[in-house]
């Protein structure tokens, strides 16, 4: 029997939900904002745990600290047994300093929560406030993941998690998470298929031989190795990745020289590179070094090149996104519900989970009049509107009722 249907129907569920959401929403706020104003970096999320585990105390919940080094782990376990379910917020900041007006700014210089980690945080917590008031509707299990360090790439907290064991004691069947985005308030993102990219990382020291700067022909200028390098890299995606493909290839560091008149016997070139397709993801490193050997040769450097696996492509599953759009349907409405276009070319390390059970990723709106000119995440004047929050915590549990059904 659906737990839409124990209950008295859609409408009595809903009615049940908002009830506990109004009554936990002053408390989940008040903890956002405290997280908010005391953001830490991944793998060093020690007072936010605490805040979490206070928060998650004497709901009838088992609780662990320390997994995956500083995450917390909740579990419900319902009135009947059943599946298990796997709801996950991450916790970590980013390493920037904030810049914008809120009372509640960030205290801890140089850290912010640019990335919304906050709010997913508090929705996860209000999600189990609000569920554990519901355990005679639930047949199953689910572990609330509050997890560290997803932005501490390419290894991220997850991989720390499911070597801690995350995924047994009860053994998940499925796995949701949701990430504020740039999206109406109200409105909720998803699609089967990719729904974020796979990150690599690519490390390139182009390496010349010196000279002074007035005799160039006596050295093999590392500078001028680099600028050819650099250029030529951009033709993989134009011209040896088909048009239907996407990839991106972006340079973001590059270090060389000491001085104005001395050729330059070292560059240091450090970038990304983002895929969908595992063909592609495949073919890049092969073409990276390709062009970065053939043209140092030609210029008579030589070069040590380094290409590190970050984050997997992010996966929706097909049947549990069904199954989760369904859930969604009954509690924040099918009107509420954007299939986008297309992926993002951001990552998760939510997709190391992908690697062991059926996932889904959604994209929950936080956009608004008050913050429509600065809802974009990983920016010092990012600003996400609060009333987010309910919405996401509806669409959790809605998320939670339907999979355990």
């Amino acid at each position: 029997m659906s737990s839409w249907q124990i209950i008295g129907g859609i409408n009595m569920f809903n009615e049940k939900i908002e009830e506990l959401i109004n009554k936990e929403l002053d408390l989940i706020i008040s903890v956002r904002r405290d997280i908010h104003a005391h953001p830490e970096l991944g793998m060093n999320e020690h007072r936010t745990a605490k805040v979490v585990y206070d928060n998650l105390q004497n709901l009838g919940l088992k609780i662990e600290t320390g997994v995956g080094k500083t995450g917390v782990v909740a579990l419900l376990e319902g009135k009947n047994p059943g599946k298990t379910l796997l709801l996950r917020g991450d916790m970590d900041a980013l390493p920037m300093d904030e810049l914008t007006d809120l009372p509640f700014k960030s205290q801890n210089k140089g850290v912010m929560h640019a990335c919304g980690h906050d709010m997913h945080t508090s929705i996860l917590l209000g999600t189990a406030r609000v569920l554990s008031q519901m355990k005679e509707y639930i047949n199953g299990n689910i572990k609330f993941v509050f997890q560290p360090a997803e932005e501490c790439s390419p290894t991220g907290g997850a991989n720390y998690m499911i070597e801690d064991g995350v995924l047994t004691n009860p053994k998940v069947d499925g796995a949701v998470a949701l990430h504020v985005w740039d999206l109406p308030l109200g409105k909720i993102g998803l699609k089967p298929g990719p729904m974020m990219a796979q990150s690599d990382r690519i490390f390139i020291k182009i390496k010349g031989k010196s000279a002074h700067g007035s005799a160039p022909q006596l050295g093999a200028d590392a500078i001028v190795a680099a600028g050819h390098v650099i250029t030529a890299l951009q033709t993989i995606v134009s011209r040896n990745i088909s048009p239907m493909d996407s990839a991106v290839v972006t340079l973001g560091i590059i270090k060389g020289g000491y001085r104005y008149n001395v050729i330059a016997d070292e560059v240091n070139i450090e970038g990304t590179v983002r895929t969908f397709d595992p063909h592609v993801a495949e073919i890049m490193p092969i073409r990276i070094e390709g062009i970065i050997k053939n043209v140092c040769y030609a210029l008579g450097c030589d070069y040590e090149f380094q290409y590190v696996n970050g984050y997997p492509l992010t996966y929706n599953d097909e049947k549990l996104t069904s199954l989760v759009m369904e859930g969604l349907k009954q509690t924040i409405g099918n009107e509420n519900i954007i299939i986008p276009d297309k992926p993002a070319t951001g990552a998760e390390d939510f997709s190391f989970f992908n690697k062991h059970v059926p996932c889904t990723f959604m994209w929950l709106g936080c956009k608004s009049d008050i913050n429509e000119n600065c809802c974009v995440i990983h920016n010092p004047n990012f600003i996400c509107d609060e009333r987010a929050i309910p919405v996401g915590i509806k669409a959790l549990c809605g998320v939670a009722m339907e999979f355990l059904k």
